[in-house]
């Protein structure tokens, strides 16, 4: 489970990644990322101690709610092994596709990896196979 700093809660913070930041397009899920937080309102910086953020889009195009919680439940725990990647002013919005509610935990893990590999520019953890 995610602590509450690391999440995101208010709909302008999810507005703020989502328009301003990178996306990586995944089949299940696709991620949106800010590596730097914008300004406060107070006119000050957040507190970078607090570390990266994640939130999560789960709409009902992917199922009913028991289906909606059991996804989010996944990514929640999936990403929360993966915050240590992220610098700490970035902030991450996964919003998963409807095939999600079909894909199950190692799926989602792959899709997952290969998303923050893409937006982090980790080429050495995703080797690329050339095709000729």
């Amino acid at each position: 489970m995610l602590p509450a700093q690391a999440r995101l809660r208010r709909r302008p913070e999810f507005t703020a990644v989502m328009r301003s930041g990178r996306r990586a397009g995944r089949p299940t899920l696709v991620l949106h990322y800010l590596p730097e937080r914008p300004v406060a309102r107070t006119g000050g910086p957040l507190d970078p101690a607090a570390g990266p953020r994640a939130g999560f889009v789960v709409g009902k195009s992917v199922g009913n709610s028991v289906c909606r919680h059991r996804v989010t439940r996944q990514l929640r725990h999936l990403v929360g092994a993966q915050l240590h990647r992220l610098p700490p002013t970035a902030d991450l919005v996964v919003r998963a596709r409807p095939e999600a509610a079909e894909a199950g935990s190692a799926v989602l893990s792959r899709d997952l990896d290969a998303g923050l590999d893409r937006l982090l520019g980790d080429r050495a953890a995703a080797p690329r196979v050339r095709r000729s």
